[in-house]
């Protein structure tokens, strides 16, 4: 019994003092159950929308006032004509739009009907349906109290009308997310074995000697799986446009150009991985734990970041498949150009150059 508790006395102190180890025990279920209880979420809320007013009048003040005072919708903008919609839509500032025509209460108390039109960004189309039904019931509310006492009782519908995806297609959606998600792992994983890889089959001396520089054995790592990836994208794009129906509505050159740059920037996530891990395994483990669940909860794919806590919005940013995520959706989708993703664009390009430097200054001309 004394060697017994004398070995598990031993594999007490190896955990404990083995700080990975600890931290995958103890502290990954802590952080796992924090991040899906406040991500993962099927109620949709905090959205931003717009509200076109044409009718200015008690009944449709009253109403907008109820759904912006909604937890589920942000009212963000008052919009002034019709044309701002679109215009507004392509800034991707809103989710959905709600307009009230001109003489909205006059309709309703003298032809005791009015109408009221629902515009919703269906390129995410369970989030618009959820949307639309919630604004929906709003004014289902409001009209149930105006019919309190009345013998004949006053109407208003909901026209509602989906942008960019009419038929609710969930592909236009899943397209997008799927890219993203499989691209930086990929990228990533194939990577991040490129560096270590070397070290295990003891060639990484004859690297060393070479007369090339640290910066160029790095883009030389990560040119043939730069090549490998280009052929990954077609390839998503053909049984996108083919196989699923997905149309690519803005330009195919400006798509081919951003996920080109997106996949650097996964290839230079993966050689700072390769770079840090001493074992291939180590490094596939890694790249798995610190690239799978961050790019499934924060790109946006899955769960809306406007549902998630103000930290956890802020830390989405840092991950560079959120851009990649709303830049595909922008072109691929809604067929938007270059001016409406430069600043993703620049966030991506940004996070590529410093990635790179990382690697380049972590990489070691010397094997310990």
């Amino acid at each position: 019994m004394k060697q017994f508790l004398i070995f598990v006395k031993k594999e007490w102190l190896h955990i404990w003092r083995d700080r990975r180890t600890l931290f995958i025990l103890i502290w990954m279920p802590v952080v796992q159950i924090v991040l899906y209880g406040f991500a993962l979420t099927n109620e949709v809320k905090n959205s931003n929308i717009a509200i076109l007013d044409q009718a200015h009048d008690e009944a449709s003040i009253t109403i907008a006032n109820k759904i912006a005072a909604s937890r589920y919708f942000n009212l963000v903008k008052n919009l002034y004509s019709y044309n701002d919609i679109e215009a507004t839509f392509k800034q991707g500032k809103i989710r959905m739009a709600i307009v009230f025509p001109s003489g909205f209460r006059h309709d309703l108390l003298h032809a005791n009907s009015a109408q009221i039109q629902i515009i919703a960004d269906a390129s995410d189309p369970n989030t618009a349906n959820t949307l639309t039904n919630y604004a929906a019931t709003i004014v289902t509310d409001y009209q149930a109290t105006l019919n309190h006492e009345q013998k004949l009782p006053y109407t208003i519908s909901t026209q509602v009308r989906m942008l960019y995806n009419p038929e609710l297609k969930g592909a236009y959606n899943f397209v997008p997310g799927v890219m993203a998600l499989v691209l930086m792992l990929v990228c990533a994983m194939m990577t991040s074995m490129a560096i270590v890889k070397e070290k295990e089959m003891g060639t990484m001396e004859v690297i060393l000697v070479s007369p090339l520089k640290p910066f160029r054995i790095i883009i030389a790592k990560t040119v043939p799986y730069l090549f490998v990836s280009f052929i990954n994208i077609i390839t998503i794009l053909l049984l996108s446009v083919y196989a699923l129906d997905v149309p690519i509505s803005g330009s195919v050159w400006l798509l081919l150009a951003e996920s080109i740059l997106f996949t650097i920037t996964s290839l230079s996530i993966g050689i700072l991985i390769s770079n840090s891990a001493t074992t291939q395994q180590a490094a596939m483990f890694m790249a798995m734990l610190s690239l799978f669940l961050p790019t499934l909860l924060f790109s946006g794919f899955m769960f809306p970041i406007e549902n998630m806590p103000f930290p956890l919005q802020i830390i989405s940013n840092i991950v560079p498949a959120k851009w990649y995520f709303v830049i595909i959706k922008a072109v691929m989708i809604k067929g938007l150009g270059f001016a409406a993703i430069w600043k993703e664009t620049l966030i991506l390009i940004g996070m590529t150059a410093a990635l790179l430097g990382i690697s380049i200054y972590q990489f070691k001309i010397r094997l310990a």
